[in-house]
């Protein structure tokens, strides 16, 4: 099953796009005002501790915790506007205040604009207090300390709000995307499900009657009954045999409609797909680069996060790359059980990561036939990500 951590992952990673891009503006003008708006060491180190107070409350941020550090970093951003306005002649000392409350308001759950008029007000009416020790200046205060610092806030948080909506609207489409790779994959159960049925249902039924047949006929005529009984044993033989070859993915694949498969699987689930067929492979190969294409197929649509696939079919082989794969090493056993059987038909199998992108390839060095026809895998191991 999908986990929120994977549902959250495109948000994951655009916060963290924001991060990289925002974070060193952000400090670099928090140094800035340091370096040219502040006269003593009091006021340095003041300023400093709303600015590192505002670098930590934005990879709270970052990291989807901010409402959980919200209390004691606007307590700390107002405390250093507030020494800013009444003990000192930092007029800029809001800035600080400037980066976090945005960043809190927008993120509430109920009562945002209701927070976003306290945040305006609160900023400005923190500017206001700057009267008290310069009465002459009421024109100069009112618009560097109230005005000034109260429009910032309520545009900053305003800004913030089509933000968050971006995020709600992101959140939505994985939500959707993962719904639709899980029918996918759904989807290729139940054809598993058919193949199962069709295999084991109609012999199950057969050998129902030829059983009770046999048990009417051993008292009346033993050798009719006998013959009966072997036909059952013949038949449970054969539906054992079909049913280990569909377990093991041994019944034939054919290897174009695998590629029409999986090209409607990957579109369902919202992920592009380019397919570069220059010539196809020998019909013994292309049964075993089929198994390989539906394994790595289900892979992608259960635990990678991928946005494109290209798959290129050749006479020697195939490859399938996908972007979004995870950072960890994964554990393919799908694609490991066909190793052996792709060695022995003279090719090899390797899967490679490199860079969030994932490669599946099955070689060929001649197009020869495998000695053991391959059959269908259902598509749905336990393996990782691919």
């Amino acid at each position: 099953m999908t986990t929120t951590d994977d549902r959250t992952d495109a948000q994951t990673r655009l916060r963290k796009i924001n991060l990289t891009v925002l974070m060193p503006p952000v400090l670099g003008v928090g140094i800035l005002l340091i370096i040219v708006d502040t006269d003593t060491w009091l006021d340095r180190a003041v300023l400093a501790v709303g600015v590192a107070t505002a670098a930590y409350a934005f990879v709270q941020w970052a990291r989807g915790g901010i409402l959980r550090v919200a209390v004691p970093c606007l307590a700390l951003t107002a405390g250093v506007w507030l020494y800013g306005a009444l003990a000192s002649d930092m007029r800029t000392a809001f800035f600080p205040l400037l980066v976090v409350g945005p960043f809190v308001v927008s993120r509430l759950p109920r009562r945002r604009i209701a927070a976003t008029v306290a945040l305006t007000v609160g900023g400005a009416a923190i500017g206001a207090l700057r009267l008290l020790v310069t009465p002459g200046d009421v024109p100069g205060v009112l618009l560097a300390d109230v005005a000034i610092p109260g429009g910032l806030l309520l545009l900053g948080s305003l800004a913030e709000f089509p933000n968050k909506r971006f995020y709600d609207v992101v959140s939505d489409l994985e939500r959707a995307r993962y719904r639709e790779a899980e029918l996918a994959v759904a989807g290729e159960r139940v054809r598993f499900a058919s193949d199962l049925h069709d295999i084991q249902g109609h012999t199950l039924h057969v050998v129902k009657l030829k059983a009770a047949l046999a048990r009417r006929l051993v008292a009346t005529d033993p050798a009719r009954a006998e013959s009966e009984l072997q036909e059952i044993h013949d038949l449970v033989g054969e539906t054992i045999t079909r049913t280990k070859e569909l377990a093991h993915a041994q019944r034939r694949l054919n290897l174009t409609a695998e590629l029409e498969n999986a090209k409607n699987l990957f579109e369902a689930a919202g992920i592009a797909v380019d397919i570069d067929r220059s010539e196809d492979p020998a019909p013994g190969v292309s049964e075993l680069l089929g198994q390989v294409l539906r394994e790595t197929t289900t892979n992608i649509l259960r635990h990678a996060q991928a946005d494109r696939v290209h798959i290129t079919l050749a006479a020697s082989g195939i490859t399938i790359v996908n972007d979004g794969a995870p950072d960890t090493r994964p554990v393919l056993s799908g694609l490991a059980a066909l190793t052996d059987r792709i060695a022995d038909a003279g090719g090899a199998l390797t899967v490679r990561q490199r860079g969030g992108r994932f490669v599946t390839a099955a070689e060929f060095g001649t197009a020869a036939a495998p000695t053991t026809a391959p059959t269908t895998g259902t598509g749905i191991g336990e393996e990782g990500s691919a």
